[in-house]
């Protein structure tokens, strides 16, 4: 093989039209992301990024919008169970899952519907 895909440079999820501040709200407010400047050719299509050390986030803008109902983007965190109170106590619900071996794990959806995973693995 002539190639090696190195890392994973971002994430894109989609929001509608006219959503920035949201994003803003959650992405940046909530979840603690810094807000990246968009290249001035891409500023057209609306959306806004975000980045928090290696995470990047791009959110788009789609219309027609249709949020990812199972697809998902997963953070590996740590400190699960007080990142889950501060996001209750932020007005984010968080639903629990048990299924997978070795890690506790919760899920969110975003303002716009896009479901994100927030999990922390045992015995690291």
């Amino acid at each position: 093989m002539t190639f090696q895909l190195e890392r994973l440079d971002h994430i894109q999820l989609s929001a509608p039209k006219g959503s920035e501040k949201t994003a803003r709200e959650f992405y940046k407010d909530i979840l603690g992301f810094m807000e990246e400047e968009k290249p001035k050719t891409l500023k057209p299509n609306g959306g806004v990024w975000f980045r928090k050390g290696e995470i990047a986030i791009h959110i788009g803008i789609e219309e027609p919008f249709e949020p990812l109902k199972k697809a998902h983007p997963a953070f590996d965190v740590s400190g699960i169970d007080a990142l889950q109170i501060y996001l209750e106590k932020a007005g984010v619900s968080t639903k629990s899952d048990n299924k997978l071996p070795n890690a506790r794990r919760f899920y969110v959806r975003d303002p716009f519907g896009n479901r994100l995973e927030f999990l922390e693995w045992q015995g690291k």
